[in-house]
């Protein structure tokens, strides 16, 4: 840290800025100057896939302040975004490049959501120079220090960009193990990387490339054809991502095996269940409804209420609301807990019979 940096992160600068903070004031004069905030500014916004009749899918490249830390391959971040004079929309992007250092320009990849506020606006209207705002990169999901011998990355849709984020950062390192990258998309046309995989593909250097297109004749994942590809399988290393009937695929697949790892793109819609039984109640605005077996963040929704959320898929903690009484499952573990006052992600919480979120 320069000496500047350490004169704006003092007490005495935070007490003479106050109540705004030193942020505030740098930000006027600069936008890029930050002392504690993480900002940046869009480079570029690159079409990947645009299909007609289908969203399209954008590699925004973003400069972000020296307070951004860097990140892990694999990781997520929280972008803000102020669009039309509005109060700051944030939702939850994974960074599409490799591992990267504290001030390091880095990419996103994403899909404009026909309902997604900020992924429409990024893909269609965002242009360079635009400011966003940004948390410190977040998430788990990422690749041990010391790399296997062999991964196998498995990915479908938009799940693509955290293992891609993995396969940028290891042929960076110069990986000099094996690696089976296996995606599925919609058809060619919806391929996201197209180019970089194909030549990755026939570059070779122990990257095996298998792009699969089920509606086009190609072969669904199945445990069989899994142990075809990769014999063994259950015993490789293993990071997959992508929709829910994919990952519940994987998981059926690898049944139970610890070398699994996955990330759901979207979480799993609750199963249909006719025991759900009992009322939900958002007990801070007085609206309830009978329980439909939805998530808490769709009952909500349906209620009008608008609580916080960022990625809807339970990894980043912003929907978290307390649960004062009742049951919810996990849609993701199916796990029950009934525990009296715990904070929950009500993205992923659906309740089980009565219940009472502070909303």
């Amino acid at each position: 840290m320069s000496i500047g940096q350490s004169i704006l992160r003092s007490r005495a600068v935070a007490a003479l800025t106050s109540p705004h903070g030193v942020d505030r004031y740098l930000e006027q004069v600069n936008p890029m100057w930050a002392a504690h905030e993480v900002r940046a500014r869009i480079v570029s916004v690159d079409r990947e896939v645009d299909v007609p009749g289908h969203p399209p899918v954008a590699t925004i490249t973003l400069q972000p302040t020296s307070t951004w830390r860097g990140h892990r391959a694999g990781q997520h971040v929280q972008l803000g975004v102020e669009i039309d004079g509005a109060r700051r929309t944030t939702r939850v992007f994974t960074v599409s490049s490799p591992d990267s250092r504290r001030g390091d320009r880095f990419t996103i990849t994403l899909r404009a959501n026909p309902d997604g506020v900020v992924s429409r606006y990024l893909v269609k209207r965002a242009t360079p120079g635009t400011m966003v705002h940004l948390s410190e990169a977040e998430g788990d999901f990422v690749l041990p220090d010391h790399v296997p011998e062999h991964v196998l990355f498995i990915s479908g849709g938009s799940g693509i960009t955290p293992v891609m984020s993995m396969l940028r950062s290891l042929q960076r390192r110069t990986h000099r193990g094996r690696v089976t990258f296996v995606h599925y998309a919609q058809s060619p046309d919806h391929q996201i990387f197209a180019a970089e995989l194909d030549e990755i593909r026939r570059s070779g250097h122990g990257i095996d490339v298998h792009l699969l297109h089920p509606e086009l004749g190609d072969p669904a994942l199945s445990p069989a054809w899994l142990e075809r590809l990769v014999p063994g399988y259950r015993d490789v290393p293993t990071w997959a991502c992508g929709p829910a009937p994919l990952i519940e695929a994987v998981q059926a697949a690898y049944d139970g095996s610890d070398a699994l790892r996955v990330e759901y793109f979207k979480a799993p819609r609750p199963a249909a269940s006719s025991e759900v039984g009992g009322d939900v109640s958002f007990s801070r605005s007085g609206e309830s409804a009978p329980n439909s077996g939805a998530s808490l963040l769709e009952q909500a929704e349906a209620l009008g209420l608008r609580p916080e959320f960022g990625c809807r898929m339970g990894i980043c903690f912003t929907c978290t609301s307390r649960k004062s009484e009742g049951t919810v499952r996990n849609v993701l573990t199916g796990e029950e807990s009934s525990l009296p006052d715990e904070d929950i992600r009500i993205c992923v919480s659906a309740p089980v019979g009565d219940c009472t979120v502070e909303l």
